[in-house]
């Protein structure tokens, strides 16, 4: 085959624009820089902006947000053996799971000023989970946080984020060969936050990485998890929880990169919206490139919407450059309540309303005990029920 890479491009197929590489292989990949300067200002026409309401981000994405001092205050709580540190932006250890890819998380790259780093050394089993309360105090942030489980260690991270902020951050997931670790990030802002993140995981050779993401408040949150794979045997298991309320929106955005032969992933997300405005959106990319033989992967999106004037946008995309794969395939989803589901409960004497909430619950069930923590499953359930007191009432 004639070598069509274009002049001026690097040697693993990626063109160079400005001091950023753009993939070219794929559809799906986006520019990737940790300078600011390389993303253009979004004006909501292009394709990863335009459901996004930008003039609710509050400068976030043009560059007019600055920090105030005020932002996230952010605290670790961890069993013994696993380091803690604070660390400045010249630590050499920041941006090795994979660069920002888009305007608002290069921002939030180029801005911050101190980095959290939570370390689990290699062999080490915890028996506690790692605990990290970032809590919004009511100003603009850039926060940076980096999780890293040396190699055959398993670990379990729950990042709680709570009051109010504009917060924009990034946040790396090191998985060392052979190691397990499960990331629960709960999203339980005030009803002003906004939130804007991505998640990168970079998972080595024979590791596996679940990651449950919950999120319930906030007036705008827009996350972007991502998986890339550092050697074969790679497993990646993606869990989403959403709950939208009138007037919030809340996106994710998913992008898993089978680059490497013999890795597996999962994606299961699933959303319940209700009130006028209340708009989800959810994108599940996955590529599986020419050089990623024996790939198993799947995705799905549901949704379950509750009252009239909700919307919901899901798009699962699946892009497959080799037919030696295990398998792949994706489904999406949106309805409302399952009315004979509501006539087999009625029927046995449950009232209407006490139906309607069963439904629900066991719509979440599967998500809820992903998370494998009781107390933080009962305070989840807990929500769902407050929510839930709101809808159907």
């Amino acid at each position: 085959m004639a070598d069509n890479t274009p002049v001026g491009s690097t040697t693993d197929g990626a063109i160079q624009v400005g001091g950023a590489e753009q993939p070219i292989e794929s559809r799906f990949s986006a520019l990737a820089s940790y300078d600011v300067a390389d993303f253009p200002v979004p004006h909501g026409r292009e394709e990863e902006w335009r459901f996004t309401p930008l003039a609710r981000l509050r400068g976030l994405h043009d560059g007019t947000a600055v920090a105030d001092g005020a932002g996230v205050k952010v605290e670790v709580s961890a069993p013994q053996g696993v380091t803690v540190e604070t660390v400045g932006r010249d630590d050499a250890r920041l941006g090795r799971a994979g660069k920002p890819v888009d305007r608002v998380v290069a921002q939030a790259y180029s801005s911050f000023e101190k980095a959290s780093v939570v370390t689990v050394p290699k062999d080490v089993q915890l028996t506690e989970p790692v605990r990290i309360s970032a809590h919004g105090e009511g100003g603009v942030a850039f926060g940076h946080l980096q999780v890293e489980v040396g190699a055959f260690a398993e670990a379990v991270v729950v990042i709680d984020h709570t009051g109010d902020a504009t917060l924009a951050a990034n946040v790396e997931y090191v998985i060392g060969d052979g190691a397990k670790l499960t990331v629960v990030s709960v999203q339980d802002w005030a009803d002003t936050a906004v939130h804007v993140a991505q998640h990168t995981a970079l998972v080595g050779r024979d590791a596996s990485f679940k990651s449950v993401i919950v999120t319930f408040g906030g007036d705008l949150v827009r996350l972007h998890p991502r998986v890339v794979y550092g050697a074969p045997g790679g497993e990646a298991e993606l869990y989403g929880l959403y709950f939208t309320d009138n007037g919030q929106h809340q996106e994710h955005r998913l992008f898993v990169d089978h680059d490497t032969p013999h890795c597996r992933s999962n994606v299961v997300f699933k959303g319940a919206l209700q009130g006028k405005d209340a708009h989800a959106v959810w994108i599940g990319d996955v590529l599986i490139r020419a050089a990623a033989e024996g790939t198993d992967t799947y995705e799905l999106n549901r949704n379950l919407v509750l009252t009239d004037g909700a919307r919901v946008d899901s798009v699962p995309n699946l892009e497959i450059e080799t037919g030696e794969i295990v398998g792949a395939g994706h489904a999406s989803a949106t309805g409302r309540f399952d009315d004979e589901q509501l006539f087999y409960l009625m029927a046995r004497g449950i009232p209407e309303q006490e139906a309607r909430r069963l439904v629900v619950r066991g719509f979440f069930a599967e998500l809820v005990q992903q998370i494998g923590i009781p107390e933080l499953e009962e305070r989840l359930i807990a929500k769902i029920e407050e929510e839930l007191e709101a809808s159907v009432a």
